[in-house]
């Protein structure tokens, strides 16, 4: 006798939370383990966890509306693991502001970026897109916008300027609050890919030790231009597509 299938909810919390616990270990133990050499403090690692659980819970309140699957999928387990990732850089703001650390920071970051596509890759190949795991990837990449914007300022690589890149994106959102026609969907764009990837890279380049002022103020500069006018046509796309507004009738 087959036993009975199970509940489709508790299939995919089964999911979340095996993929959570994962992500919280990475960056529980890597963080631990680095802190000897990187001179972390316990805030420090406590810190870059506390982001993670953050994010987990965020998603998880996401997930039941957008995620028509019962299981929680490789796809976002694999963006479950950048965000591990990101959340220990982000430990990083704060720590010691010194050659090792911008580094560390660096290749964290540059293995985030190679590891972004493939969870879109994985959705694809198992038939389980979604609108929450495009939120899901899209946010996370913000998240490591903002934290390495903030590690370029705090290592004096660009002045505090900088961290309107990772700014830019909430401020966004939080317009769509405020005005109904900026909360309506974007239709896809290459260009706005190639500007996330161009900005990632700019800042990647920025927090290198090997990079110095003027030239970490100039890459970061450039970056931030590019995000602007990218935003800037955004904006200007959901203006031009607002809904019309309805004039009053007169009996």
């Amino acid at each position: 006798m087959q036993s009975p299938p199970r509940n489709r909810a508790a299939v995919g919390n089964t999911g979340v939370v095996s993929a959570a616990t994962n992500g919280l270990a990475i960056v529980v133990l890597v963080s631990l383990g680095l802190r000897q050499v990187l001179q972390l403090s316990a805030a420090d690692v406590a810190r870059g966890a506390a982001l993670f659980v953050f994010i987990v819970l965020l998603a998880v309140r996401y997930l039941p509306h957008h995620h028509p699957f019962p299981l929680f999928g490789p796809a976002n387990r694999i963006t479950t693991l950048r965000a591990a990732l990101v959340s220990l850089v982000g430990g990083f703001v704060g720590a010691p502001e010194t050659a090792i650390v911008a580094t560390t920071a660096a290749g964290l970051a540059l293995v985030v970026t190679a590891l972004d596509g493939l969870d879109g890759w994985f959705a694809r190949r198992t038939a389980m897109e979604s609108v929450f795991g495009a939120r899901f990837d899209m946010e996370v990449d913000a998240l490591l916008i903002l934290i390495l914007s903030l590690l370029a300022w705090t290592h004096g690589k660009a002045p505090i300027w900088v961290v309107w890149s990772g700014l830019l994106r909430y401020i966004f959102v939080a317009a769509g609050w405020l005005a109904d026609w900026m909360r309506r969907p974007l239709p896809p764009s290459r260009r706005r890919q190639s500007v996330c990837v161009l900005q990632v890279a700019a800042l990647i380049a920025v927090v290198l030790p090997q990079i110095r002022p003027p030239l970490s103020v100039r890459l970061a500069a450039a970056a931030l231009g590019l995000l602007v006018c990218s935003f800037a046509i955004d904006t200007w796309w959901l203006w031009r597509h607002r809904p019309a507004a309805r004039l009053p009738v007169h009996s």
